[in-house]
């Protein structure tokens, strides 16, 4: 299957690159974001990614298109980097969340149960398996990283039967991991396979997905200029509602404080949400791209030190990209 962006046109209308500005492309995969942005604005766009595939595309581009730089590292990271290019702040930072298509229709990386392949699942070039992590971890952690990653309601259930497989021999493949959870549960939400939940609960847990998010968070204030925008696009609710209560807290629409809580500063927000409410793929793109499905776009503004709250009822961004969605 080929690379196809996910909600391309409302990014760019959150992200609204002008001439002469500095733009992260924190997960450049197939490039798509990077290759819009660059089209959109005679702007630069840094590109950064751990997957060495991904990379080795990325640094193609760049020895076509001087207003484009790659660099290959995980975006928890995102100041470290920035800094070895003498880069301290940028107008611009998107990040397409999750597994990347390519990935997935490569078998050899075990991102998918739909193919054949060995359990790895990592995104980067080094560190632990999946089929490492299943053979280390024990029940009750089992059972613990099927629940909270993949909110998956038969986790106990699962890793039981993995415990009990990997006894008789080693789970390694990908077909090995689906089928066993296909005989292993008892109910399957219609139109979703069955090892769904466990295979993102494996991927987040070996590539530490939620870390790496949690560390973007909390560079990104610091690393926009007073204007710059945040551009965030995630495909499960564990890091939709990251992304949504971290702009909520440091908003100019964080909630009033409660007098049964203990009170907290009353420092000036540092982000302004460009609409609060999220931003999902329409009909048409799903019917191109089932995998936008999931797909969840939020956005938001870095506020100046003395930028006064957005006025009520003011334009949102992505009333243009409604209109022609």
């Amino acid at each position: 299957m080929s690379h196809a962006p996910v909600l391309l046109e409302a990014m760019l209308q959150a992200l609204a690159p002008c001439a002469d500005e500095v733009v992260v492309d924190a997960t450049f995969g197939g490039g798509g974001y990077s290759r819009a942005i660059l089209a959109a604005a005679d702007c630069r766009v840094i590109g950064l990614d751990r997957d060495p595939a991904a990379v080795a595309r990325g640094r193609a581009l760049a020895a076509a298109e001087p207003r484009f730089t790659m660099l290959e590292g995980a975006f928890g990271e995102l100041p470290k980097h920035l800094a070895e290019l003498g880069i301290t702040a940028v107008d611009g930072l998107v990040a397409d969340l999750g597994v990347s298509s390519f990935q997935l229709d490569e078998a050899e990386r075990g991102f998918s149960f739909q193919a054949e392949g060995p359990l790895d699942m990592r995104m980067g070039a080094a560190g632990e398996t999946a089929a490492e992590l299943l053979a280390r971890l024990d029940e009750r952690e089992l059972t613990r990283l099927f629940f909270t990653l993949g909110e998956e309601p038969e986790a106990g259930r699962i890793a039981r039967a993995i415990v009990a497989r990997r006894a008789e021999r080693p789970i390694v493949t990908t077909s090995d991991l689906a089928a066993l959870v296909a005989l292993t549960k008892r109910r399957v939400k219609p139109g979703r396979t069955p090892a769904t939940q466990v295979f993102q609960a494996l991927r987040i847990a070996v590539n530490d997905e939620l870390g790496e998010l949690d560390r973007l968070l909390a560079a990104a204030p610091d690393l926009l200029r007073p204007g710059g925008r945040l551009v965030l696009v995630a495909f499960h609710s564990l890091e939709d509602r990251r992304i949504k209560r971290f702009i909520d807290a440091l908003s100019d629409r964080r909630a009033r404080p409660s007098r049964h809580l203990p009170q907290v500063s009353d420092a000036r927000p540092k982000l302004r949400w460009l609409e609060r409410k999220v931003i999902k793929p329409g009909e048409g793109e799903v019917a191109r791209n089932p995998r936008a499905r999931s797909a969840r776009l939020r956005a938001a503004v870095r506020l100046a030190d003395d930028e006064e709250r957005a006025p009520a009822g003011a334009a949102s961004p992505f009333d243009a990209w409604r209109l022609a969605a």
